[in-house]
């Protein structure tokens, strides 16, 4: 079937909140200068709702572009089986 991917990167979540950020504050500006110059603050309230939008749509889900560097995981140590003796020894330190 489908193989949907739900993870990003840490360079894909570090960019994903720098353009959240900027496309926040660059709807609250435009949004603020255009509710001041036709004296309407829900015009402003209304632009910086759909700039939060925007930005949720762009930086929620998990887009290619936030997966370009995977981490590479150490392939897990094998168990040791310990003895009863042994395993008191430890917990006592």
């Amino acid at each position: 079937m489908f193989d949907i991917q739900t993870h990003m990167d840490f360079d894909g979540q570090h960019k994903a909140e720098k353009y959240s950020r900027f496309i926040i504050t660059l709807f609250g500006i435009v949004g603020l200068i255009w509710g001041a110059i036709i004296q309407q603050f829900s015009q402003t309230v209304y632009i910086l709702g759909a700039g939060f939008l925007l930005a949720a749509l762009l930086t929620v889900p998990p887009w290619p572009i936030y997966r370009r560097r995977p981490l590479n995981w150490q392939k897990p140590r094998p168990e040791t089986t310990t003895t009863n003796g042994e395993e008191s020894k430890k917990k006592k330190k």
